[in-house]
């Protein structure tokens, strides 16, 4: 094994690198056990890279990941950022993030299966490929399905093209482990399997808070209570997908504050502007339906 010299000793840790991970603690709230996993991969890396400038070790780390849980709990964002690290540290050519389902990757008929697939991968090569309920790629009830051309294909590129492409696989983790358990070949190409906690309706709240602050929106203190009031509704329906459903949630408070505004006579304040009434909360759907349901 080649002697490290002293002349060749560098910093492991890459200020740019953790200028990503600051990032990410301050963009995502909770989800802890994800940001720590990152930051493990991210210092991994790191080493791997020195590592190798100083001929410690020739062969490229396993990249592929899979990130399993509920949807709406981060995982196309902790993608993004994945992305931005691993380009960073030399790994990708591209800070390219290329985000794909079912749709865009199956065909209908025969011959428009490898196609598609290979123009989604053409696009993504050089960067990540998010796949978003990889599991819909396999359906076994079904034996002339065309996704399994798809996983072929996808099995191929990333054994032999991993040099140039980082693949993550997405979905719920039951179905996740189905989805594995009937393809051994993608399992074993994955070296990172990072499960996503779903939020509490407390991170949830701090969640929507600061989505309406970054769009220059508050909650008026009624709200505040009406917004929790709704979180506690809207996550016992069918459906339900965390950050998603709040953001979806919030697009409708402004609405009917905005049309709100629109109905007063005479002007209004910058004040109103921003604040989202508890009434904006009160007229969603949510709360008429617990009514329309009581005995």
């Amino acid at each position: 094994m080649p002697e490290a010299k002293h002349e060749n000793l560098a910093v492991v840790k890459n200020p740019e690198i953790e200028g990503v991970l600051e990032g990410l603690e301050r963009e995502l709230i909770g989800l802890k056990p994800v940001k720590q996993r990152i930051r493990e991969i991210a210092a991994y890396l790191s080493v791997d890279r020195l590592r190798r400038e100083l001929g410690l070790s020739a062969d490229r780390p396993t990249l592929h990941m899979a990130f399993v849980g509920p949807p709406g709990t981060g995982k196309t964002t902790v993608a993004l950022r994945m992305a931005t690290i691993l380009h960073r540290l030399g790994y990708i050519r591209r800070d390219h993030l290329v985000v794909a389902t079912r749709d865009d990757l199956v065909g209908q008929y025969i011959g428009h299966t490898a196609p598609k697939t290979k123009e989604v991968l053409k696009r993504a090569m050089g960067g990540v490929l998010f796949i978003d309920e990889a599991y819909s790629l396999y359906r076994a009830e079904n034996e002339r399905d065309y996704g399994q051309e798809t996983i072929e294909i996808l099995l191929q590129v990333m054994e032999n093209q991993r040099e140039d492409l980082v693949v993550i696989l997405a979905g719920y983790k039951d179905r996740m482990e189905a989805f594995f358990a009937l393809n051994p070949g993608m399992r074993s190409r994955i070296a990172h399997h990072i499960e996503f906690p779903p939020y509490s309706l407390e991170e949830l709240y701090e969640i929507g808070k600061l989505m309406l602050e970054r769009q220059g929106y508050r909650l008026a203190p009624e709200a505040e209570v009406a917004f929790r009031e709704y979180l506690e509704r809207r996550a016992r329906l069918p459906n339900f997908a965390y950050a998603r459903s709040v953001r979806n949630a919030l697009d409708r408070f402004k609405l009917r504050q905005a049309y709100r505004l629109y109905q007063k006579a005479g002007p209004v304040t910058p004040e109103e502007l921003m604040t989202i009434a508890a009434e904006d909360i009160y007229g969603s759907s949510v709360f008429q339906k617990e009514e329309e349901d009581a005995p």
